[in-house]
């Protein structure tokens, strides 16, 4: 599908790529070459992108999921408008900023258990936002996070990375902070029974792990010990939130849950304007922050800016409006049941799995063959490091933009806008079927991936 860009719009192509290698990411560009993947995308409406050539997209990555209202809504762009001709003061710390409160009452009416917002500019703010919370009002040292776990890549945040190799490097990191496994409550219970801890960081769904879902009752057991041995539960619902998973946020699927805190960020801000938020009771914010000695212990120069607040509001009330929890929860329905349909039996296709418009498919061999018996180690790496981007590949090359989970190559996550149509899910469900039909084993696919390999290093990793 093409269609004319106006020149106002169109990026000088080889400029564009040049500029970015040489003054903001080279290494960035050079993995986009490496398969054929490089676009350079220059228009954004709904649930459609549009590249430089004039090509058009299907959007199924929606930001890593901050695009939940789809790109550009003309009612956000009005929202932003109105803001600036209203020329309210943006940035006001010497005073109330109005809008900041008209913001905190609306998720208040939301979340009426946490009533108190503190505001940042992006979802890895908030998350180091609940960790000083937490340990400002517990007067305890300890966070607990899960393996597996993603909460953005600030040094405190690497500090409660459930992966090695994004700690590795910046060693050494905030201190008292402990690594648990995902869904292991006994293992959780050791370390809180020394009551060190100030509060246990979890996902109530592990997006970059590969969407992984909480076993049984596994939060509500969570809580349960945080009541029994003092430490605040804390849910980081930045990739889960806002309707995402077909609730506001996804722990309200389960009616016992409570939580001390409630992390929210990527659409919050419509994904025009950088905005998060982090949710705690009124009792716990005046134990970290109560007082006129302590009122100033956390904050920022940009939190809660009156143009990120107006949008913010705006945001929840076209959640409402559209009713994007339902329809999140019924399109995920139609995308989980198409793609069990369509690739049931598939002998590369090892699980799908999500809520709502979260959703995940598990890629690699599902028995063993020839290949498998005789080189299991090279199976391994098509795996985990080809198999979910090469899937990519091929989508982007048919008008689907979709990437895997970035921390588990071989699960294509699926996180379009919670706009998206039924014939748009069945596009995607065909397409994916299309394609995983031309590999029912891996000989076609290290043909297909070599070739393209060798393409790309004679045209120079060339963008297509």
């Amino acid at each position: 599908m093409t269609q004319s860009i106006p020149p106002s719009a169109r990026a000088e192509h080889p400029t564009a790529v040049q500029r970015y290698m040489d003054h903001v990411n080279p290494a960035f560009i050079q993995l986009l070459g490496t398969f054929g993947f490089g676009r350079v995308f220059v228009r954004a409406e709904g649930m459609k992108l549009w590249d430089d050539q004039g090509r058009e997209y299907l959007d199924f990555l929606a930001g890593f999921g901050a695009v939940n209202l789809g790109h550009n809504p003309t009612e956000l762009a009005t929202s932003l408008t109105r803001a600036l001709d209203d020329k309210h003061p943006n940035i006001m710390h010497v005073g109330p900023q109005v809008w900041a409160g008209e913001l905190g009452a609306a998720l208040a009416e939301r979340f009426p258990k946490l009533p108190v917002a503190l505001f940042s500019c992006s979802g890895g703010e908030a998350v180091e936002a609940a960790m000083k919370l937490a340990r400002a009002a517990t007067k305890r040292p300890g966070i607990v996070y899960a393996r597996g776990g993603f909460h953005g890549t600030g040094l405190g945040n690497l500090s409660v990375m459930g992966f090695s190799r994004w700690q590795k490097p910046f060693r050494p990191l905030v201190p008292d902070c402990h690594e648990v496994p995902f869904g292991d409550l006994e293992a959780l219970k050791a370390v809180l029974k020394k009551r060190k801890v100030a509060g246990v960081l979890l996902e109530p769904i592990q997006g970059e792990a590969g969407v992984l879902m909480p076993p049984g009752a596994y939060l509500a057991g969570v809580q349960a010990l945080c009541r029994k041995y003092g430490a605040l539960f804390m849910l980081d619902e930045v990739q889960t939130g806002l309707a995402r998973t077909g609730r506001l946020c996804s722990y309200q699927h389960e009616s016992d849950l409570d939580p001390d805190v409630v992390i929210l960020g990527k659409s919050l801000g419509g994904s025009l304007i950088p905005i998060s938020a982090t949710l705690t009771r009124m009792e716990i914010q005046k134990k970290a922050y109560g007082s006129v000695f302590k009122f100033d212990l956390h904050g920022s120069t940009l939190s809660g800016n009156a143009l990120g607040c107006r949008v913010a509001l705006e945001t929840l009330r076209l959640i409402d409006a559209w009713e994007l929890g339902e329809r999140a929860r019924t399109r995920g329905e139609q995308l989980q049941a198409g793609l069990e349909a369509r690739l049931s039996g598939h002998p590369l296709v090892r699980a799908v799995r999500g809520q709502g418009l979260l959703v995940g498919l598990e890629l690699g061999p599902t028995g063993s063959n020839w290949v498998q018996r005789l080189a299991p180690r090279l199976v391994k790496l098509l795996s985990r490091q080809v198999l979910g981007q090469w899937l990519s590949v091929r989508l982007l090359e048919r008008g689907l933009l979709t990437q895997p989970a970035s921390q588990q190559w071989d699960v294509l996550k699926l996180t379009p806008p919670l706009t998206v149509s039924a014939a748009e899910i069945d596009t995607l469900v065909d397409a994916i079927g299309d394609i995983l039909d031309e590999y029912r084993d891996l000989t076609p696919l290290v043909l297909d991936v070599t070739k393209r390999l060798g393409d790309q290093k004679k045209s120079g990793w060339l963008f297509r």
